[in-house]
C-alpha cells in the first residue's frame, strides 16, 4: 500500500489557495495598484526640490543684466511668458494669470545709478492678495537675490557667526520614506484582510473540517493556506520594491543585499500578521465583523506608526506609544535597511520588539483557533 505523502498534500493545498488568490482581482488592486498610486503621490512631493514661484517679467524690464540671470538660475523660481504670435506680450492673460494665482508676481527690473555714479539694479514686483504666503517668502527671495548682488559689486562679504561644515553623502529624498512605510501599509491590511476572510469562510463552509477529518497533519493545512498567502504578498513587495528603485530612485545602499534583508524582514512581519489573521477569524461571529476588528488594529498603526509622517511629529508621551506598536517597528527597520546601510543584525531592538508580539500573537491564536 502506498504510504501517505503529507509533502504532497501540503503542496496541492498551497497551489490551490495560491491560485484562489490570483482569480480575485480585488486582492490584486488593493494589495500592489492601491499602494502603487499612494506610492505614486507621496513620493513626488519634495521630489523637484522644494516649492516653486512662478512669476513674469514686465515688458520695460532690463533683462540683460546679472540680476535676471540669477532669478533665471534661482531653482525656486520658474519664469512664464505670454507672448503672442507677434512676439508682443499678452498683457490681458498675463493680469488674469496673476489675479486667478498662477502666477505669483510680474517682476519690473529697472537699473539706477547710486550718488557715486555706480549702476545698481532695483527690482519691483506686482502682486495680489491671492498670492498667500508667496508674498512674504518671495519679498524675501528678491532681497537675498538683490543684496547678494549688492555685496559682490562692493567687494564686501558679511561673515556668518556660524560656518556649517556640510559634506556630501547619498541624497534623501522622499521617496526613501515613503515607500518603506507603503509596503507596511500594503501588508497589513492586505494581509490582514485576506487571511481573516479566507480562513472565516473556510471554517463558515466547513472546508477546515473536512481537511481536519483528511490525513494531512493540521500544521500542513495551516501552513498551505498561510503560505500561499504570505507568498502573494511577497510577490506585491518585490513589485513595489522594483517599481521604487527603477522609476522612483529609492535607495537600496547595499543593492542586491539591502534588497534581500528588506525581504527577510518582510518575512518576519508577515507571519506576525498571519497570526492576527488567524485570530480575528477564530473570534468573530459573522464576517461583517472582521472589518471592524481589522480597522481598530490597522488604523492606529497606519497613523502612529511613521507611514505617512515621521513619529517625531507626535507629543513625547504619544511617540512612546509609537515606538512599541509592531508596525513602527517594521517601518523604522526597513528605512534603516534601505537608506543608512544597516544590517538585520543591527535591527536587534526592532526584531526583538517584533518577536515579542510574535510570541504573544500565536500564543492567543492557539488558544481561539477554531476548525469549525
Amino acid at each position: 500500500m502506498q504510504q501517505y505523502s503529507q509533502f504532497r498534500a501540503f503542496r496541492a493545498i498551497l497551489k490551490a489557495s495560491f491560485r484562489s488568490i490570483l482569480s480575485n482581482p480585488s486582492a490584486i488592486v488593493f494589495s500592489f495598484l492601491f499602494p502603487v498610486i499612494f506610492i505614486m503621490i507621496f513620493g513626488s512631493f519634495g521630489g523637484g526640490g522644494g516649492v516653486h514661484y512662478n512669476i513674469a517679467i514686465s515688458d520695460y524690464s532690463d533683462t540683460s543684466n546679472e540680476l535676471m540671470d540669477s532669478l533665471r538660475a534661482n531653482p525656486l523660481i520658474d519664469i512664464d511668458t505670454y507672448k503672442l504670435p507677434d512676439g508682443k506680450t499678452d498683457t490681458v492673460q498675463r493680469r488674469k494669470a496673476l489675479e486667478k494665482d498662477k502666477i505669483a508676481a510680474i517682476v519690473h527690473i529697472k537699473k539706477i545709478k547710486d550718488s557715486l555714479g555706480v549702476d545698481h539694479y532695483l527690482l519691483l514686483d506686482t502682486m495680489t492678495t491671492a498670492s498667500g504666503n508667496a508674498i512674504n517668502a518671495l519679498q524675501q527671495l528678491f532681497t537675498g537675490i538683490v543684496n547678494d548682488i549688492a555685496q559682490k559689486k562692493s567687494g564686501q562679504q558679511k561673515m556668518p557667526s556660524v560656518i556649517p561644515y556640510v559634506y556630501a553623502v547619498r541624497p534623501y529624498r522622499n521617496i526613501d520614506f515613503v515607500l518603506p512605510g507603503m509596503l507596511g501599509f500594503s501588508i497589513l491590511f492586505s494581509t490582514l484582510f485576506g487571511v481573516s476572510f479566507t480562513f472565516f469562510q473556510f471554517r463558515q463552509q466547513l472546508i477546515l473540517k473536512r481537511f481536519y477529518a483528511t490525513p494531512i497533519n493540521r500544521i500542513n493545512i495551516l501552513l498551505g493556506i498561510g503560505i500561499s498567502r504570505l507568498a502573494f504578498q511577497m510577490i506585491n513587495v518585490l513589485m513595489l520594491i522594483a517599481l521604487g528603485y527603477f522609476l522612483l530612485n529609492f535607495t537600496l545602499v547595499n543593492g542586491f543585499v539591502t534588497f534581500l534583508e528588506m525581504t527577510a524582514m518582510t518575512v518576519v512581519m508577515l507571519l506576525l500578521l498571519l497570526g492576527v489573521g488567524l485570530i480575528f477569524s477564530s473570534i468573530v461571529k459573522t464576517d461583517t465583523s472582521i472589518p471592524l476588528l481589522i480597522n481598530l488594529f490597522a488604523f492606529p498603526q497606519m497613523l502612529l506608526a511613521g507611514t505617512f509622517f515621521p513619529i517625531e511629529v507626535f507629543p513625547h508621551w504619544i511617540q512612546i506609544v509609537c515606538r512599541i506598536l509592531p508596525l513602527a517597528q517594521f517601518n523604522d527597520a526597513i528605512r534603516k535597511i534601505s537608506f543608512t546601510g544597516a544590517h538585520l543584525w543591527d535591527c536587534w531592538k526592532e526584531l526583538g520588539i517584533l518577536g515579542i508580539w510574535t510570541v504573544l500573537i500565536y500564543f492567543i491564536a492557539v488558544k481561539v483557533f477554531k476548525w469549525e
